[in-house]
């Protein structure tokens, strides 16, 4: 028994990348502790497994040391029934490396993977989680990953973006996103050919996941329209990634280097008439006609608040209306001081 043990170590080294030195440590521990417990023996002990043999026998640590060397002496007190202990222990020891192993191999190959689009099957579905079977594991949706108003349902296969992944004792916890622009970003690599080729980039995205999503794209060919690009012939392309959102509206804009230009186009659809730059507080005062301030800003502030998130500028619409008032205002306000200071000045002489 012990030299098949010793030659499925080794098949076991070849097959699952388990070094045997490593199992037969993990055997010694496990068997020292069976020792003890069987035989209450609580004293010293050392467990000798012959790698070539399989022959396993084990000794007591003695506390007097040999004067010659000063090295502990042992005495063997290998059981006659030890043989079947090692079997049921090297059985235990074996299948819990091979799952550890596995473990390890999955999250290997998954940490690697953060920032990827996989597809999966969903397995089960509750208001806290919804668990996601990737084939070789099962992926954690949780409810903060998920887009509101979308429902999982059993057996339907649905795209995610992986997020995150945690090592466990159970093995690794693959946790995946809906809600993640990222999950937009690799739709649109998928559906776009231009963009895997990197003649067309992804520059800038903002998402409000299940609402609207803005995102900035740029060429590295002057012969090709991002825009265009993305949105395919008869919006082919960009109607794909919509129908995975389910419905949820994007916006593609020409990205720029110079903010007014960009900030222009980020509030797309809305026509921007005039901007005005602090570059040292990243602040834009936006000016649209009258008829586009309430699509400028969106519902509930969504256009306004993306464009900002999409730019990286704080964003203030006002309308043509508004804009001139204000700076009528601002004179009357000047003229006003200027009299005043007049005033002063005459009563000083």
């Amino acid at each position: 028994m012990n030299r098949k043990l010793i030659e499925a170590l080794r098949e076991l080294e070849k097959e699952k990348n388990i070094k045997m030195s490593t199992i037969i440590e993990a055997l010694k521990t496990a068997l020292g502790a069976a020792y003890k417990k069987i035989y209450s023996d609580d004293s010293a002990i050392r467990i000798d497994i012959n790698e070539k043999n399989g022959e396993i026998k084990v000794f007591r640590v003695l506390e007097n040391r040999n004067k010659d060397n000063g090295q502990s002496e042992e005495i063997e007190v290998t059981p006659e029934d030890f043989g079947r202990i090692t079997a049921q222990m090297a059985k235990q020891v074996i299948t819990q490396r091979i799952k550890e192993a596995e473990r390890e191999v999955l999250y290997d190959e998954f940490k690697d993977r953060i920032g990827d689009l996989v597809t999966g099957i969903v397995q089960q579905n509750d208001t806290r989680y919804t668990l996601v079977d990737l084939g070789k594991v099962e992926a954690l949706l949780p409810e903060r990953e998920q887009v509101p108003g979308e429902t999982y349902k059993h057996g339907e296969r649905i795209k995610c973006y992986i997020s995150e992944v945690k090592k466990t004792t159970k093995g690794p916890q693959i946790i995946v996103s809906r809600t993640h622009p990222g999950l937009v970003k690799k739709l649109f690599e998928l559906e776009v050919p231009e963009i895997s080729e990197k003649i067309v980039e992804i520059r800038s995205i903002s998402r409000e996941a299940g609402y609207r999503t803005k995102i900035a794209v740029a060429s590295n060919d002057k012969n090709v329209d991002p825009v265009g690009a993305c949105v395919g012939p008869k919006g082919s392309r960009v109607r794909m990634v919509v129908d995975e959102l389910e419905g949820e509206k994007i916006d593609i804009v020409n990205y720029s280097d110079d903010p007014v230009s960009f900030i222009k186009n980020s509030l797309s659809p809305a026509r921007v008439i005039k901007v005005l730059t602090d570059e040292e507080k990243k602040f834009a005062l936006i000016v649209v006609p009258n008829d586009q301030l309430s699509l400028a800003i969106g519902k509930d502030g969504q256009n306004a608040r993306l464009a900002a998130k999409l730019t990286g500028w704080k964003i203030d619409i006002k309308s043509e209306k508004q804009f001139e008032q204000e700076l009528e205002k601002a004179r009357e306000e000047r003229i006003y001081k200027k009299e005043k200071n007049k005033v002063k000045n005459k009563n000083r002489k």
